[in-house]
């Protein structure tokens, strides 16, 4: 099941971190960055990064998340760089995660798992990630669609239940009349939604989005859903800090924790190393960082 194979890479590579390649024409380096002219060219210097980057990184991270927003900016040739940075991380051995935060009606939900997780309506494959973000604000029919694709295609969701950003709490921490928060109730759907897709470390392939920057959220998530995978977004610049992370473990398993700009970026922190050089350090770095809580 593709969560056990997430597992098995993470405890292979001593590392729970994934690769955030939220890559733009604005955070490349001078050299790539002074290519650009139009889509076409923004497309090719960003995949040009992307697989320096992922030879640079790929036998110290066990999985790779792209932001999807950052592609599309760049029309159908950013959409083509995101398919072939997911192509080349899956030739590299990585788990791939779709932060594409996709739900909608169900039929409509039903094309977006075709397009992410499964094959369109002609039997191809669009993209073919190993998991995707999904919301969950329109309700079950919203994500049963993609559950069927999941258990079809030993596929995997990550929900959001509670989020990085500062504005979370004006939706997410409110309490409703059974005394949960919002963003409690929700975690609870995931753990019904996943009961059906456990694998054999105990943790399910529908796991939840929670932040970095929520450290008293992860402690209380983890208390109550003991074996929830999560996807942690919101290290290094957002904020988040591997001392506020140590209550999501499960004895060193039970999450992934994303950093996308303080490893795309590192060559501006580094500024005597290449990109590709200075993207493994940062690496590393995180890597012994979450070493004293993992």
């Amino acid at each position: 099941m593709i969560v056990d194979r997430l597992i098995d890479e993470i405890k292979k590579k001593a590392n729970p971190t994934a690769l955030g390649l939220d890559t733009c024409a604005e955070y490349l380096p001078d050299g790539l960055r002074d290519k650009i002219t139009d889509f076409r060219s923004a497309a090719r210097a960003v995949l040009e990064f992307n697989k320096n980057v992922l030879d640079a990184t790929a036998d110290l991270v066990p999985a790779v998340k792209l932001q999807a927003a950052y592609y599309e900016m760049y029309g159908g040739y950013g959409m083509d760089a995101f398919r072939d940075t997911m192509e080349y991380a899956k030739q590299n051995g990585l788990i791939t995660i779709a932060d594409v935060k996709r739900n909608d009606i169900a039929s409509t939900a039903a094309a977006y798992s075709k397009a992410y997780l499964s094959r369109s309506d002609i039997g191809v494959a669009a993209y073919g990630f190993d998991f995707i973000t999904v919301n969950p604000y329109l309700g079950s029919d919203g994500i049963e669609p993609f559950l069927e694709d999941c258990k079809e295609r030993d596929r995997g969701l990550f929900v959001l239940v509670k989020t990085s950003n500062e504005s979370s709490s004006e939706l997410q921490n409110r309490a409703l009349a059974d005394g949960r928060t919002v963003y409690e109730l929700v975690s609870d759907y995931v753990a019904e939604w996943g009961k059906d897709l456990v694998g054999h470390y105990g943790f399910s392939a529908v796991g939840a989005v929670v932040g970095a920057t929520q450290k008293e959220e992860l402690a209380a998530l983890r208390k109550r859903h003991g074996k929830m995978f999560f996807l942690i977004p919101g290290y290094g610049a957002q904020g988040g800090s591997a001392d506020a992370l140590a209550a999501a473990f499960d004895d060193g398993a039970g999450a992934v924790v994303n950093n996308s700009r303080g490893i795309i970026r590192a060559h501006k922190k580094f500024p005597g190393l290449k990109y590709c050089d200075a993207a493994r350090k940062a690496a590393i770095l995180m890597k012994e960082d979450l070493a004293r809580i993992f």
